[in-house]
């Protein structure tokens, strides 16, 4: 007897993983707090200093709705803070983000070596609608008000975003451009999007010493630059 023909929602069924899928690396308790509030909300503003995993947990979610067969692709997007004019770049749309990107190629195959990523430039997301997503916006705090309205925006049905940044690390001429920080004042008030501060930093006991001595070296002026642009709160 001929076996009857599997539809797309029975195969897609069939390979839905049974059990918890095990990352290389393990969510911390304020991570894994952190990503029910992100699994429960259609955007999620993700702040924290520099170490603090947003982009590891930003990656784990993807990966875990993709294996699941929640959502069908990966979104990545990153602001190159030159204007995305990167079309000078040789190589294809991908090799020209790779720079860019790097970070976040770095989490997902912490986690796991494969995956259904497409990378999509600031400069490269209008008119584009993305549906059965997991969209990862990381570096948020280098994106504009203007990019900021038109990336959220571009949000489709059954889908997520995550926007990762650091108000601490804004790279813009003018800090006030940074479209990070109103939006996460504003998720509040928005039905269906939330906002989180990670505070565990992962990194070596020694960087927050060695901040506060970048800190207090910025401020007596020994040295030129901001305070605060390794990621630490100027105390």
């Amino acid at each position: 007897m001929s076996s009857k023909p599997h539809t797309d929602q029975v195969y897609k069924q069939k390979r839905i993983p049974k059990n918890p899928i095990k990352f290389k690396i393990p969510l911390n308790e304020e991570q894994k707090l952190t990503k029910a509030i992100i699994l429960d909300n259609t955007i999620t503003l993700l702040a924290g200093q520099a170490g603090s995993g947003k982009t590891l947990l930003a990656c784990n979610i993807a990966l875990d709705g993709l294996f699941r067969r929640i959502y069908d692709k990966i979104i990545i997007t990153r602001p190159t803070v030159s204007k995305e004019e990167i079309g000078f770049l040789p190589g294809d749309m991908r090799e020209k983000m790779d720079p860019w990107v790097q970070p976040i190629y770095q989490n997902m195959y912490l986690l796991y070596d494969k995956s259904k990523i497409e990378i999509v430039p600031v400069s490269f997301m209008r008119g584009r609608t993305f549906s059965n997503s997991l969209v990862i916006v990381d570096e948020a705090q280098n994106v504009t008000h203007e990019q900021m309205e038109m990336i959220v925006t571009r949000i489709g049905k059954n889908s997520k975003m995550i926007v990762c940044g650091d108000t601490f690390q804004v790279d813009l001429k003018n800090k006030s451009d940074s479209g990070f920080k109103f939006l996460y004042n504003a998720a509040k008030r928005v039905k269906s999007m939330e906002s989180v501060t990670l505070l565990t930093n992962n990194r070596d006991e020694i960087v927050e010493d060695l901040i506060n001595y970048y800190n207090d070296a910025y401020d007596k002026k020994t040295i030129v630059g901001t305070a605060g642009s390794s990621g630490a709160q100027k105390r």
